[in-house]
């Protein structure tokens, strides 16, 4: 038997650990392999460790961890017809069944029955994945794994937020954008290809700020406490028609409601703190607060569309595999600008 290096949870609040585990090898007729090119580090991934995930995906430890993969097929199945050994893919975050009335409708992110390597079974911080001919998209030959890996997820996700904000922007409409890092990034400028409005940006870090004016922010603002009252300022006074908050936390939803126009759109995309809202304000000013998961496969192929005519670019990190450490404890410090990859 063949074995592999897998970066695995032992147990939550406590480090990932390096292991070697059996290479997957196709189990079911449309089982896909993928020789691992490069694999995201996520904020997810640091909520999973700390058991924010534990209740909802029931996982059982130990598991290999990664969610943002790309590669090259290694192994199929047996009716695997869309691609062949060898070939350079990305691969949506979930295995789908195809059969349920999300998948048929193509909003295969709320399958019935899905799988979610990386979150409720084996994920991409190792050598090889098994995942599904459903999940993988062959990617542009001018595209390499690492530096596309994380448009499977944090790209994704952003790509996902965006369109649906971009539905109702018309050419006077202004978006705010929350955080400009490892989505942030993407999102602005999934923005810029497809909608007309103006694009505004808040970030509490000056380089975030820089970054987003570089790649299509119309406004930058530096959060100092003062960001709500600067964004009105620009929107004369009303708030924002949407507002995409990528962070999620440490008082941004408070922030971006307040920052979003009477009858506007407020997109959460990142988590980890509840939105706080009294009714009468909802109703008074006829607000929507809106989730945000991640894109169905569609999304995807649009994504790298846009990918392969370069108008959305990934701001990355690389790391050894067995520098994963690094990367998580990066990640969390907030030194990764755009986002980090794992490199078997």
């Amino acid at each position: 038997m063949t074995t592999m290096r897998a970066v695995q949870v032992v147990g939550y609040h406590e480090d990932l650990r390096m292991t070697e585990v059996p290479v997957p090898e196709p189990a079911g007729p449309f089982d896909v392999v993928v020789k691992i090119g490069g694999a995201g580090v996520c904020r997810t991934d640091l909520h999973i460790l700390e058991g924010q995930w534990a209740e909802k995906s029931q996982v059982v430890l130990p598991y290999t961890i990664g969610h943002e993969n790309a590669g090259w097929v290694h192994a199929v199945g047996s009716a695997v017809t869309n691609v062949k050994e060898g070939d350079k893919v990305i691969v949506h975050p979930l295995i789908t069944c195809g059969l349920c009335r999300a998948c048929r409708s193509g909003d295969d992110v709320h399958c019935e029955n899905n799988q979610f390597p990386g979150i409720d079974t084996n994920g991409g911080y190792a050598e090889y994945l098994r995942t599904s001919a459903r999940s993988v998209v062959r990617i542009d030959d001018s595209l390499e794994p690492k530096d596309v890996a994380a448009l499977a997820d944090a790209g994704l996700t952003a790509y996902h937020a965006a369109a649906k904000a971009a539905r109702r922007l018309t050419p006077r409409d202004r978006v705010v954008v929350i955080g400009a890092g490892g989505l942030g990034h993407i999102g602005i400028q999934v923005l810029r290809a497809l909608t007309p409005a103006e694009i505004v940006v808040v970030d509490r870090n000056a380089d975030a700020v820089k970054l987003a004016l570089s790649i299509g922010a119309d406004h930058a603002i530096v959060a100092d406490g003062t960001q709500v009252d600067q964004v009105l300022d620009v929107t004369d006074g009303q708030g924002a028609e949407v507002v995409v908050d990528f962070v999620g936390e440490n008082g941004s939803t408070a922030e971006g409601l307040a920052m979003t126009r009477r009858a506007g759109d407020y997109h959460v995309v990142g988590y980890g703190e509840n939105v706080d809202v009294p009714t009468i304000d909802l109703v008074s000013t006829e607000k929507n607060v809106v989730g945000n998961l991640v894109g169905s496969y569609n999304d995807l192929q649009d994504l790298m569309a846009l990918a392969a005519r370069g108008a959305v670019t990934l701001h990355t990190q690389t790391y050894a595999l067995d520098d994963f450490q690094s990367a998580i404890d990066d990640l969390n410090a907030g030194n990764v600008r755009g986002r980090a990859i794992l490199v078997p």
